[in-house]
């Protein structure tokens, strides 16, 4: 079961990077992740909390990953991973990522330290 929906805001900016976050309360539904879907319709997204790597086996489209420290601030991210083979095995000082539809991040400037507001 999922908790209420919250959006994702790149504070700088005021760009809004999700309007609709899921955010899977367990362990079986954040390692379920997007799996087995066919597609994450724009301005949706999920938000694995906690979580510091992902792959993408057995997803059909590619993510926008935004990997985040304890206080929602930007890792590192990473565009356009791949279906099936793209994988993060461990972001080091990441608790959460945000998985985004692809291009999600484009025009963008998300620089490190940069604070994302989850509401």
């Amino acid at each position: 079961m999922n908790m209420p929906l919250r959006r994702a805001v790149h504070e700088r900016s005021g760009k809004v990077l999700a309007e609709e976050l899921e955010t899977p309360r367990t362990m079986f539904g954040r390692g379920l992740g997007l799996m087995f879907r066919k597609t994450l319709p724009a301005g949706r997204g999920m938000w694995l909390i906690p979580c510091n790597g992902i792959h993408m086996m057995f997803m059909s489209f590619p993510i926008d990953a935004v990997f985040l420290d304890s206080s929602e601030r930007v890792k590192k991210v990473y565009r356009r991973l791949p279906a099936w083979w793209g994988i993060v095995l461990l972001e080091w000082g990441a608790h959460s990522v945000l998985e985004l539809p692809p291009d999600s991040t484009a025009g963008i400037e998300l620089a490190r330290g940069d604070q994302i507001v989850i509401q």
